[in-house]
């Protein structure tokens, strides 16, 4: 598999995990530390460290509001336990 081929599936993969997580607001970022590992704040974390390496202008609230679907404040009022 060439090199443009993996970047474009793991980039879809991720996409489809991003989705799913705005789907199942149910589950807490505490579950998803205790059962996987790491959470949605996580992958915010690895988004922005992502952006920062190649020199793109972003903070974490701008990272996780792409992961969360909406600014983080609004998620946390709405459906976190």
């Amino acid at each position: 598999m060439d090199t443009q081929t993996q970047t474009e599936l793991e980039a879809a993969a991720f996409r489809t995990l991003v989705a799913h997580l705005r789907e199942r607001k149910d589950v807490q970022n505490l579950d998803l530390m205790n059962l996987a590992g790491f959470c949605r704040n996580c992958l915010s974390k690895w988004y922005l460290a992502a952006a920062e390496e190649r020199g793109i202008d972003m903070d974490y609230g701008q990272a996780r509001e792409i992961v969360y679907g909406m600014p983080y404040a609004e998620w946390k009022d709405k459906y976190q336990k």
